[in-house]
């Protein structure tokens, strides 16, 4: 039989195996894994002798086109996932914001049509509820039905996204019926609110205020306040964005109880803290988003977690807004900055650097937090996040020795400025194929916008 494509002499890593094997691809899905495939008839061979061939990442945690802080974020759909392929992500779960008075389908509905016609990689949703009524519980059992199988709530952002105890209790307990995953932006909102008005009649209004009226404190509290709610409605919880050790312990007490709570964190808290805030006038704005950064010895604690497996899952939670015209609306009063950074083009490269190369965990390990766990949790295995017959063919050849230092001048991403700039990272993507169509060749786009498919995910199954 014919081939359409046939990688050849890569190392596949899945998250359990390293092994020599040419991969075959037909009609998008790998059609045989094995050594020695006949290769008379097939269209394309791609050498990648000397690298590795990972499934395309998936990144659970972007904000594309989103309105936030009287602006919106400056990456589209278009855009975002084109930096994504070159990152080696091919698969994105962003998120649709149910606005006070709105249905949820009405948001799934909005966000569907942003990302239509535009995506160049597959897409999926959470749905983020601000608002829960009875008939939001129907709701919420309809979308699972239909393939939307992830809610986000916010203990944060009192008046805009927050929801009382109350509701995430009833949010958690029908999801631990209907088998779809909350996800938990964990942080003590109101406290956080009280601290901030006295930083502000205080005329504290830098950008670095931003990080300290949001103490590790408020996270770890409404971390443990999270689990104890999933804990009494029986269900899993995943908790966003971790940014700090205090938070940290709480997952890993309540997993070594044998609770099913995930923890994501981000390459931001990996590689910042609180010290990018001491540069000069207001280019501290460009670290501002929630959690904020934390003292840099936090990061080894984070990076410790995702060797344990305290952490399960490494996204980017990317929001970018351009420093010029959009971070500056927040010039004379942090609260006024948007809240966001970019990340989405970097995160395969940060983890495998941060993480393999620096001989903190396996190739495998880098592979599960990418790509693997992130498919599991959000009932998208097996057809995405490994290497295995029947599944995408959504593949990413990746250079373990190349080395980039990264920089605005050089990313992808719709947006004026790098959280990591000036970074060097060894390991690369070098080809990026989404459904067994090469969308990426090192610095060449071979996508198109609108190729990227809505993808219908299965319910929550445990990893």
């Amino acid at each position: 039989m014919g081939f359409d494509t046939i990688i050849t002499n890569g190392r596949v890593v899945t998250a359990t195996d390293t092994y020599t094997s040419d991969v075959a691809i037909t009609e998008g899905k790998i059609a045989a894994i094995g050594q020695g495939l006949p290769r008379d008839n097939a269209r394309k061979i791609i050498d990648a002798a000397g690298k590795y061939v990972f499934p395309g990442g998936i990144d659970v945690h972007t904000h594309l086109d989103m309105p936030f802080g009287g602006t919106t974020s400056s990456d589209d759909f278009e855009t975002g996932t084109r930096a994504a392929a070159f990152g080696g992500t091919t698969t994105l779960i962003d998120f649709a914001i149910q606005y006070k008075g709105q249905t949820l389908r009405e948001a799934l509905d909005n966000w569907m049509k942003k990302a239509e016609g535009k995506a160049v990689c597959d897409y999926s949703f959470h749905c983020i509820i601000t608002d829960l009524a009875d008939a939001q519980i129907d709701e919420m059992n309809a979308l699972v039905r239909e393939g939307v199988t992830s809610f986000k709530l916010f203990m944060a952002y009192p008046g805009v996204f927050m929801l009382d105890d109350a509701s995430i209790f009833k949010a958690l307990r029908a999801t631990g019926q209907n088998g779809g995953l909350v996800c938990m932006h964990a942080e003590n909102g109101g406290a956080i609110d009280v601290i901030v008005r006295q930083a502000l009649a205080e005329g504290k209004k830098a950008p670095k205020y931003h990080a300290l009226t949001r103490p590790t404190t408020a996270e770890a509290e409404a971390t443990a306040r999270a689990i104890a709610l999933a804990e009494m409605a029986g269900s899993p919880v995943y908790i966003v964005h971790m940014s700090c050790n205090d938070a940290l312990e709480k997952v890993r007490e309540a997993r070594d109880r044998g609770v099913p709570v995930y923890g994501e964190t981000c390459p931001q808290y990996l590689y910042l803290s609180i010290e990018n805030f001491d540069v000069p006038g207001f280019e501290g704005a460009k670290y501002v988003f929630t959690p904020p950064l934390r003292e840099k010895w936090h990061q080894e604690k984070l990076w410790n977690g995702l060797k344990r497996d305290h952490l399960q899952v490494v996204s980017t939670d990317h929001c970018p807004f351009c420093f010029k015209e959009q971070k500056e609306l927040g010039r004379d009063d942090f609260t006024k900055i948007p809240n966001g950074g970019p990340g989405i083009e970097h995160r395969m490269s940060l983890i495998y650097s941060g993480g393999v190369a620096q001989g903190r965990f396996s190739v495998n390990r880098c592979v599960e937090l990418v790509s693997t766990t992130p498919a599991k949790l959000f009932g998208l295995y097996p057809r995405k996040g490994t290497i295995a017959t029947g599944s995408d063919a959504d593949l990413v050849i990746f250079d373990p020795e190349r080395k980039h230092t990264i920089s605005a001048k050089t990313h992808h991403m719709r947006v004026d400025y790098s959280m990591f700039e000036g970074i060097e990272v060894r390991g690369m993507p070098d080809q990026v194929l989404s459904r067994g169509r090469m969308i990426v060749d090192r610095d060449e786009f071979l996508g198109r916008a609108g190729s990227g498919e809505f993808l219908r995910r299965s319910t929550y199954s445990q990893p």
